[in-house]
């Protein structure tokens, strides 16, 4: 489980709309659910099974309740169309959504970090006063682990398909706490095998799975700040953009590109020369391709600005061309 975020080409022709929404809230339902049953069970076994890595792992479960019911709200608002507050749609509301997953996830990261080290002190201190926990516990870290990872990998594939960041977000959630339950797993399991002399394990995985959700968190975060701070798309992705511009043998020095991305979408504009003599018509015509060759790549949530500037002709003078 050594996957890292990414941010994947969405394949061309993915549902739209009402169909869109339907689905990425129903899979965002589907992992409450599972959630609120894993957390219940999970803290009724950390309680039992006198596990603190179990305890917090519950609570990482509770909180995972809560990213899915920002998730639901947002992805409901960026559905909306474009209206006369928000000219390029709403698809950031699903960037802001992400990053409060990422957020989440940081204030998972401190609880365990500092739950764990709590725990410890004491162990050190004393490993007396810390309770080995009981084989309850290891059941319970181990359905966790199954349960959650094929959450995380259904939710993943879907948001993908479906171009939707704050629920690949939710699945990166998803994903932290099957690895939260990992750690719990390999505590327990320690502090039940090696005798009492190892429950210093139990909080010392707390520790190591608060830096690994701590990590979760930062990549999560990274991308979406840049897309509120209107980050332009990587290298690759404008190369591929120039080269669909130019892909008519009408259109001349595609230039002055700026891009960003909005959501499940990108907003494009770029400069192109064309035949000084060509005429009106012909030249928004080829305007129209360029628009319809993008999104027929990047989907239909890409926003296209077409500047059409006539070819420099050998002798003419500068004055007037961009």
């Amino acid at each position: 489980m050594n996957e890292q975020p990414r941010e994947a080409a969405a394949p061309p022709g993915a549902p739209a709309g009402k169909d869109r929404e339907r689905r990425l809230v129903r899979i965002t339902l589907a992992g409450a659910a599972v959630n609120a049953l894993l957390a219940a069970g999970k803290l009724a076994a950390g309680v039992l099974g006198r596990s603190a890595a179990l305890v917090a792992d519950a609570a990482h479960s509770l909180s995972d309740l809560a990213t899915d019911a920002a998730v639901v709200a947002f992805v409901r608002v960026s559905s909306r169309p474009p209206d006369e507050d928000h000219d390029f749609g709403h698809g950031k509301f699903e960037t802001f959504a992400t990053f409060l997953v990422a957020l989440a996830l940081l204030g998972v990261a401190f609880g365990l970090l500092r739950s764990g080290a709590g725990r410890l002190l004491l162990a050190w201190r004393d490993s007396a006063a810390v309770p080995p926990p009981a084989p309850v516990a290891l059941v319970a870290a181990a359905v966790s682990v199954v349960a959650k990872e094929i959450l995380y990998r259904v939710t993943r594939r879907e948001g993908e398909r479906l171009r939707a960041p704050a629920v690949v977000a939710n699945a990166w959630h998803h994903r932290s706490d099957a690895l939260s339950s990992v750690g719990a797993l390999i505590g327990v399991a320690g502090a039940l095998w090696l005798g009492p002399g190892a429950v210093v394990l139990d909080p010392l995985a707390a520790l190591a799975v608060s830096a690994l959700v701590a990590g979760s968190a930062w990549r999560l975060a990274a991308p979406a700040v840049g897309e509120l701070l209107e980050k332009s798309l990587p290298a690759e992705a404008e190369s591929e953009i120039l080269r669909l511009v130019a892909a008519d043998p009408a259109v001349r020095d595609p230039h002055n590109l700026r891009t960003r991305r909005i959501g499940a979408g990108i907003a494009v504009e770029v400069h192109v020369r064309v035949d000084p003599e060509m005429t009106v018509r012909a030249s928004h015509a080829i305007a129209h391709g360029v628009e319809d060759r993008l999104r027929a790549r990047f989907g239909e949530w890409t926003h296209v600005i077409v500047h059409v500037e006539p070819e420099k002709k050998e002798g003419a003078p500068e004055r007037g061309f961009c």
